[in-house]
């Protein structure tokens, strides 16, 4: 019979800790997670005890991960914690920053197809970024015929800060167009910057 190990809610490394100390008594087991680094963590201690595994998702976030004992000797419980990732890849805080309302160099009516799914992928995104930001002629997103305008105002309804500079709405004379997130300055901007990750198309 195959062992169930319910790890549903679990912070890491826990889920990886009790697959692990199942799979010291038993051959088969499924472990029930409801996480994408829980599930991660899962499939790297298979790997590890070189385990068949079978990965079944059964919606609304939850997945059922079969594993079959192989040859490898039990993990004891450092090992264990050493294999679990409990941050996504460069994770904490971070922020997005758009200099342009284009994406990528060559040709701009691409550049601003890109630049508006780019912005439109950003609200799919889980975590959600802390911060966007918004200067140069990326100020242009912020404006109300701007075509990531929705997609923005979903940001900031989300809880994303939206930042946008201020003296390029000047520079542009656009700033009584400004349709959402808030005027900013280079300090805030810069200390913004430099307290996260930094992330631009």
């Amino acid at each position: 019979m195959r062992e169930i190990v319910d790890a549903r809610g679990l912070a890491c490394p826990q889920p990886v800790i009790l697959a692990g100390k199942a799979l010291e008594k038993n051959e088969r087991i499924a472990v029930i997670v409801d996480n994408p680094m829980a599930v991660e963590n899962i499939r790297r201690l298979g790997a590890k005890m070189g385990c068949e595994m079978v990965v079944e998702e059964k919606g609304g976030g939850i997945v059922h991960i079969h594993l079959t004992r192989g040859a490898s000797p039990p993990a004891a419980r450092e090992d264990l914690e050493a294999l679990a990732v409990c941050t996504p890849s460069g994770g904490g805080p971070y922020v997005v920053a758009l200099p342009e309302n284009r994406m990528g160099r060559g040709n701009d009516a691409l550049g601003e197809i890109l630049i508006k799914a780019f912005v439109h992928t950003l609200t799919q995104i889980d975590p959600l970024p802390e911060k966007v930001i918004c200067y140069n002629t990326g100020v242009l997103l912020a404006l109300d015929d701007s075509p990531a305008l929705d997609d923005l105002r979903r940001l900031r309804d989300a809880g994303v800060e939206v930042l946008v500079c201020g003296t390029c709405l000047n520079f542009f004379d656009v700033k009584d167009r400004l349709a959402v997130g808030s005027v900013s300055n280079m300090y805030e901007i810069a200390g913004s910057m430099a307290a996260a990750r930094v992330v631009s198309p």
